[in-house]
């Protein structure tokens, strides 16, 4: 998910980075400060750089000559990642498999789909999280977003390119900013990403001029804007079978059949 203007506050790194290299579902303010809300002392906060060096060993970090930091397709997150997409290969050809016996309103078959969300679900920002120092600001994601392109995440593009040979409707509903979207679709072309990725397919936010399917307008929280446009895609007569995110935020909100989080050490978003 991307983190534009008017975003929720963003927390620190740390909290995140060590519940990913632990392994656990979910990591909060909570379990960083041994269930204090405010930490007692400084034992209960972990040590910012070392917070990093653990970040960088998760990815596999590949320096390049030009000073670059790249994610290795051989390091844990990319082990990682993989495992996630190949699980769910085989969760969307079980349902595409009973998919049949599902109709929706009328009588008709509802037509299977899946939405993804795109920074750290379907592209990777591990360089641009390396540049900036883990230190978001829109106008430097701007600039990165116009001039560069992610790769995408390891194992997320064969899975996609296989749902939509498979005849699946693929989704994109992301937090950049409508503005955005030109470099995004480039992106995501130069990516490998073969889905159709215009204006029916490709949701981003837009709040000067939200879309009517949305109750809270320009007012609305993640899990409103993410959910409510999900809903929407039902409404248009599709059975989603799998929503993808890296953030939970992603993930909440109902109007998908299956929850798949993708892991993401670097930041979180409520």
């Amino acid at each position: 998910m991307s983190r534009v203007s008017r975003r929720p506050a963003r927390i620190a790194a740390p909290l995140v980075a060590v519940a990913a290299l632990a392994g656990t579902a979910f990591f909060g303010a909570g379990q960083a400060t041994a269930e204090h809300a405010v930490p007692r002392s400084d034992k209960e906060i972990p040590n910012l750089d070392q917070v990093k060096t653990k970040i960088e060993a998760y990815y596999g970090d590949i320096e390049t000559e030009d000073g670059e930091h790249y994610a290795s397709p051989r390091g844990n997150y990319a082990k990682q990642t993989r495992g996630i997409a190949a699980k769910a290969r085989k969760d969307i050809e079980r349902d595409l498999r009973g998919h049949g016996h599902h109709r929706g309103g009328g009588g008709h078959r509802n037509k299977p789909a899946i939405v993804l969300d795109v920074d750290d679900t379907t592209l990777l920002t591990y360089n641009f999280e390396r540049r900036i120092g883990y230190n978001f600001q829109t106008e430097a994601q701007d600039d990165y977003l116009r001039t560069e392109n992610m790769a995408p995440v390891f194992g997320m593009r064969k899975l996609v390119n296989w749902a939509h040979e498979k005849g699946v409707t693929v989704f994109l509903v992301t937090g950049r900013a409508e503005y955005q979207r030109d470099w995004s679709v480039r992106n995501l072309k130069k990516a490998g990403y073969e889905m159709p990725v215009d204006k029916k397919h490709f949701f981003l936010k837009d709040e000067k001029n939200p879309p009517a399917y949305l109750e809270c307008g320009s007012d609305c929280t993640t899990v409103e804007y993410k959910s409510g446009t999900r809903a929407h895609i039902e409404d248009q007569g599709y059975d989603i079978l799998a929503n993808f995110g890296d953030q939970y935020s992603d993930l909440e909100g109902g109007h998908a059949a299956r929850k798949v989080k993708l892991p993401n050490p670097m930041y979180y978003l409520p």
